[in-house]
């Protein structure tokens, strides 16, 4: 047992505590209250929306308007949300260092409920609330980024700089946002420009998370069509990415590799690896479509770019072919994000290129499918590893997913056959999507983990 985890006492604080007190579960580890801060507010944006489209019910009047409102809670608020969780988790488990100080922790999350709050009002006093709203909202990213940074930057072989840079990358695009709506420009393009920070910080994480998923699917396979042997599996089917770094939800296995019983099969499966030129392309191309947009979103050099970024999703997409473990829940998932992210740069690019149309569709196959499979998925192995709870075995987590996937088809189709109908049952999909996991998981972020221990790591073998 890590030295972190230890048993919780029968009379521990945390069985009796009140959830604003730091001794309750929900401060145990970094990702329980902004994953719980998450699913509520990806519940209650796309809520507030529907109602909106719906019934013309008021949004918050912040400078920009509704459409402002609307893309910037999507990406500054549930999504660097999940970011912080996602990194409050992760990052102790790729540097193998201890879980953050939930004092620490709520600090954060302080911050993030402010700029809330501040950039709702910011319609009473545009200047003033704005600017207090990006004090707030930056604070968090640079506080974030405080927290991480030197766990990072310690690590042997500086293998997680990707992290540290595109923390800098969302601090940058934070700050330019506000900067422009102080000065009443329209702050678009810096919203375009976090949500390409997003996309390569998606490609990032999910080099790290699929090498555990995936391996583990492709073992499970092999061992359901071959009980009796037990095959010699290479290290990285054993949760850690071709450069040694333990992949998220799972602990560093040191355990000496047990030799198989049997003589190898010749049909044994060969161990996924994330390739790193291939990630490197992707993330390069998508950086490269992020800035030509921030200086010039309708050039066809700029529609070029968005080509090349989808290949390169489409390139990346390689590494996952790997038979039929690929059709288990959790490796299709996490597929179906670069699949999103693929289709939605190929879409933006033909329309740029071509130079008709609307680039929306694409951008919601970014936003709707990409990003939200990505913080739904994450929040459920996480969530559940971290929780002391295995993450097999729930068919709501397929039926969620689905609908995510639905919603975002449907939001993308909606451009074209315009019929409101489309617009609201994507809304509604969404939202089902996230009460269904609300409704499962945020009574597991609520109580200790169920293994009896305290800590965050992942299940313990």
């Amino acid at each position: 047992m890590p030295s972190s985890m230890k048993p919780v006492p029968a009379a521990s604080p945390a069985l009796t505590a009140r959830p604003w007190q730091l001794a309750h579960p929900l401060w145990q580890c970094g990702f329980r209250p902004f994953f719980v801060a998450t699913v509520l507010f990806c519940v209650g944006l796309l809520g507030l929306w529907l109602l909106f489209l719906a019934a013309g019910w008021p949004l918050p009047g912040v400078p920009g308007g509704a459409v402002v409102w609307h893309v910037h809670e999507l990406l500054m608020g549930a999504t660097l949300a999940a970011v912080a969780g996602f990194a409050l988790t992760a990052v102790p488990e790729f540097t193998d260092t201890p879980s953050f100080e939930a004092r620490h922790v709520r600090w954060l999350l302080g911050l993030w409920l402010l700029g809330r709050l501040s950039f709702w009002l910011s319609g009473w006093w545009p200047q003033g609330l704005l600017a207090l709203s990006g004090v707030f909202h930056v604070g968090f990213m640079v506080m974030l980024t405080a927290m991480v940074a030197p766990r990072l930057w310690h690590d042997p072989g500086h293998r997680q700089q990707g992290f540290w840079w595109a923390f800098l990358a969302l601090i940058v695009t934070v700050a330019g946002f506000y900067v422009d709506a102080v000065q009443g420009e329209f702050p678009m393009r810096w919203l375009h420009a976090t949500l390409g920070v997003l996309m390569a910080l998606i490609v990032v994480a999910m080099s790290r998370i699929s090498m555990a998923i995936v391996n583990s699917s492709i073992d499970d396979d092999f061992e359901r069509r071959h009980p009796v042997a037990v095959p010699a599996r290479a290290q990285a089917s054993h949760g850690t990415t071709q450069d040694g770094v333990p992949a998220a939800g799972h602990a560093e296995d040191r355990s000496p590799v047990v030799p198989t019983a049997l003589p190898l099969e010749e049909d044994e499966p060969t161990a996924y690896l994330a390739r790193p030129p291939r990630r490197h392309l992707a993330v390069i191309c998508i950086m490269l479509f992020t800035a030509m947009q921030w200086f010039d979103p309708a050039n066809r050099v700029t529609g070029w770019l968005a080509l090349a970024a989808s290949a390169a999703m489409l390139n990346l997409l390689n590494d996952w072919h790997v038979g039929r473990p690929l059709f288990a829940r959790w490796p299709m998932m996490l597929y179906m994000v670069y699949v999103f992210m693929a289709a939605g740069y190929g879409l933006i690019g033909l329309v740029l290129v071509a130079g008709d149309g609307s680039v929306s569709p694409g951008i919601h196959l970014l936003t709707a499918g990409a990003l939200g499979l990505a913080v739904y998925t994450v929040i459920c192995i996480a969530g559940y590893t971290h929780s002391g709870l295995e993450k097999n075995g729930r068919p709501w987590v397929v039926v969620g997913a689905g609908l995510l996937v639905a919603s975002a088809v449907l939001r993308a189709l909606a451009y074209w056959f315009d019929p409101p109908v489309l617009l609201q049952l994507a809304g509604l999909a969404w939202c089902a999507a996230f009460v269904m996991q609300g409704w499962q998981m945020l009574p597991v972020f609520l109580r200790p983990r169920q293994d009896g221990l305290w800590g965050c790591q992942g299940v313990q073998d």
